[in-house]
């Protein structure tokens, strides 16, 4: 039986993670302060409640977007801008969360981007649309932090249970995009206001800094974080063919996915559903994430090419996406369950930037390359899928945009797929 203490391969280690170890070109070591502290039920139960933090304010906030447009009186261009700011934000994460947790230590940037977080979902509720605008990039920013630094402090803090608390922190992640998309609806309705709707979801927040700061109050010994250094020079993934083919597919199927959790509900709205139904459909899509994210990567690694399970996950996006661009209202569940499974493109991405590396260092690269350069270019997304709406009048045209995107990331996938290493 395999050593649950020893380090994991490279092949089964988190990429956010090895992102962060492989983060300048000689420091494999964090000093005391940087490392998080040994895992435990309160960490444990801290980790959960950061990683349900993460989707929230994102699919919260999707899921009543007409409203607050409407009552702000701002333009469809606005919306599209506030559903492109996510993406963005985990882009430019990529490079500032390694940076900051150097300086600052994993624990301390956590618990201040959870302290952003609760004070940003406060901030974006109480004025007009830049209000909400500047809240809104504050929002992500500290959810991206958390987005790359938690994954760490899951393999750090828990080495021989990482199986079980990276199960709790995704299921955690996956459940609370759900329910901010579920939930919110019935709150505006409750309450007969959109901005104690959205706000309600701080109380989640600050919940988590709660248990985060006692939780990490206390540290441990050094531990080591990275492997030996590698020896020479570090070589550049940019001009590898493969690594960009690896970074266009994970940046379409982010697009994709960031498309849905921003716009979904409005393009199921204008075709005659009411809000509640079209958050609580945007809710299940999250929820088919949970099982999919357990259970696939596994399956998918142990097949020697990757390249049908891509062609799989297309197929199944396709067919929801070109049901709500053909007929919206006759299968709508059935178009939500489709995309929800077909988003598992997300984990496949991951997993080929496992497999396509052969040693940590190069893992590590390929993944601050695929998520820094992915996100960037999928932040263009939401924002052109609500300008295509506002200049055509019809969501038809910006549906059928993302028809084509998704058979360019199949073609991409089928290549990123096939048994071969950088």
């Amino acid at each position: 039986m395999a050593d649950q203490n020893a380090t994991p391969p490279a092949a089964d280690r988190h990429p956010d993670a090895l992102s962060l170890e492989n983060e300048g070109a000689a420091e494999t070591v964090l000093p005391n302060r940087h490392v998080a502290v040994a895992g435990g039920g309160l960490l444990l139960a801290g980790v959960a409640l950061a990683a349900a933090n993460m989707r929230p304010a994102v699919t919260s906030l999707a899921s009543v977007l007409g409203e607050v447009r409407d009552s702000l009186g701002a333009s469809s261009t606005w919306a599209s801008v506030v559903t492109s700011v996510p993406t963005l934000c985990f882009g430019l994460a990529g490079i500032g969360a390694p940076l900051l947790a150097r300086r600052m230590g994993i624990n301390k940037v956590v618990g201040g981007s959870l302290a952003v977080l609760t004070g940003a979902m406060l901030l974006r509720v109480v004025n007009g649309p830049w209000a909400v605008l500047g809240g809104t990039v504050l929002v992500c920013a500290a959810i991206a932090m958390c987005n790359v630094l938690i994954p760490v402090v899951v393999k750090e803090s828990f080495p021989t249970r990482v199986g079980m608390a990276t199960a709790l922190y995704t299921t955690a992640m996956a459940a609370g995009g759900s329910a901010g998309s579920a939930l919110t609806p019935y709150l505006n309705s409750a309450t007969g206001s959109w901005r104690l709707s959205l706000a309600t979801w701080a109380v989640v927040a600050l919940t988590a800094l709660c248990v985060w700061l006692p939780a990490t109050a206390r540290r441990t010994p050094t531990r080591q974080v990275a492997g030996p250094a590698s020896k020479g020079p570090r070589r550049s993934l940019m001009r590898s063919p493969l690594a960009w083919v690896i970074t266009i597919y994970f940046a379409l199927q982010s697009l994709v996915a960031y498309v849905v959790m921003g716009w979904m509900p409005e393009v199921l709205k204008d075709a005659g559903m009411d809000g509640a139904t079209a958050g609580m459909l945007l809710g299940l899509l999250l929820l088919v994430g949970v099982p999919s994210n357990m259970i696939l990567p596994p399956l998918v690694t142990r097949t020697r090419s990757q390249s049908g399970w891509a062609i799989g996950f297309a197929v199944l996006t396709l067919t929801g996406v070109s049901g709500l661009l053909l007929a919206p209202m006759a299968m709508p569940v059935v178009w939500a369950l489709a995309i929800g499974v077909g988003m598992s493109g997300f984990p496949l991405a991951l997993v080929f930037i496992s497999l396509r590396t052969v040693n940590a260092a190069d893992t590590g690269a390929l993944s601050a390359m695929s998520q820094s350069i992915g996100y960037l270019i999928s932040s263009v997304g939401p924002f052109l899928f609500g300008v295509l709406h506002d200049v055509t009048g019809t969501w038809s045209v910006s549906l059928s945009a993302i028809v084509v995107l998704v058979a360019v990331q199949a073609v991409f996938g089928v290549i990123a797929g096939r048994p071969r290493t950088i």
